[in-house]
């Protein structure tokens, strides 16, 4: 509790579905695997993944879909419902819209960052121990930092 752990979650699968139009009719869906958890510490990481936190043998994914999007194309909040082990929550994450471009190939890309923080026990991630000075080993907010490129498909 009393350093930032920064990890990753590198193997990500996703849609985003955009109406230029009308971005308010846009939505998300996106798929993470636990196992891929990293946080550059490997006992942190299997610990992580074990079941007294992600159990990622028996949940071995981590679900994104959106249900709303509201405010500008450039920034908007993006609401929708979070899935670990098996229990789904609310989320609402502030995203900025950083661009699009053509790609080297030809093809079209756009790229996102977003913000947003759950609190872990709401999905049932309540693991801790208690330190002999006072409070406990792992905080109880994760703080969610997105950074998503996507290929336009045809």
């Amino acid at each position: 509790m009393i350093t930032t752990v920064k990890g990753r979650i590198s193997d990500v699968t996703g849609t985003i579905y955009t109406d230029e139009k009308d971005p308010r009719k846009s939505s998300v869906e996106a798929t993470l695997l636990a196992a891929s958890l990293d946080t550059r510490t490997d006992q942190r990481d299997q610990h992580l993944r074990s079941a007294d936190f992600l159990n990622a043998e028996v949940y071995p994914e981590i679900k994104f879909r959106s249900t709303r999007i509201e405010g500008e194309k450039e920034n908007f909040k993006l609401t929708g419902e979070l899935t670990i082990r098996d229990v789904t929550k609310p989320i609402t994450l502030d995203v900025t819209f950083e661009g699009k471009t053509k790609d080297p190939w030809g093809g079209e890309r756009v790229g996102f960052s977003g913000t947003g923080k759950i609190d872990r026990r709401d999905f049932g991630l309540t693991w801790n121990q208690a330190l002999e000075t006072g409070g406990v080993v792992v905080g109880f907010e994760i703080k969610i930092c997105l950074e998503v490129e996507a290929v336009k498909v045809a």
